[in-house]
Formats: structure tokens, C-alpha cells, sequence
């Protein structure tokens, strides 16, 4: 599932968030950041799902199973 999350995050959210999570147009992911604006990973999925402000919405790119894997991916790996 990571591996998926890795390529998922690689297409569709480095250009934005940094290739490793540190930051640029989007909001730093990297060193705890995610985890602690989403303690939740629920409330981070449907962001990621539903977008806000600047974030687009992935809702019609990506199955549940993917939007799960790329947050565990910015979670457990970019965390």
C-alpha cells in the first residue's frame, strides 16, 4: 500500500507539496506536519478527497484505496 501511496503522491501531489514534503505552493507535509494538522487520518483523507482552498479534489481521480494510501504514505513515510 505504500508503494502505491508513493507513486500516487510522486503524480499527483509533489509538484505542490515538495517531492519529499517540505513545502511550496502547497502546505509542508514532511516531519510531522500532516499528523499534527490531521491527527485524524479520516479528516486528512477527505481533504485530500473533498480539496479546499487552493487543494483540488481528488474525489473523481482516485478510489478510496488510493486516497488511503497516498495519506499513509504522507503519514507514515514523509511524517
Amino acid at each position: 500500500m505504500l508503494a502505491a501511496g508513493r507513486d500516487i503522491y510522486s503524480s499527483r501531489c509533489a509538484r505542490c507539496h515538495g517531492g519529499s514534503g517540505g513545502g511550496g505552493t502547497g502546505p509542508k507535509l514532511a516531519d510531522g506536519e500532516v499528523v499534527a494538522n490531521f491527527p485524524e487520518i479520516a479528516d486528512q483523507i477527505d481533504l485530500i478527497r473533498d480539496g479546499k482552498n487552493g487543494m483540488p479534489s481528488f474525489a473523481g481521480g482516485l478510489s478510496d484505496d488510493q486516497l488511503v494510501a497516498v495519506a499513509r504514505y504522507t503519514r507514515e513515510v514523509l511524517g
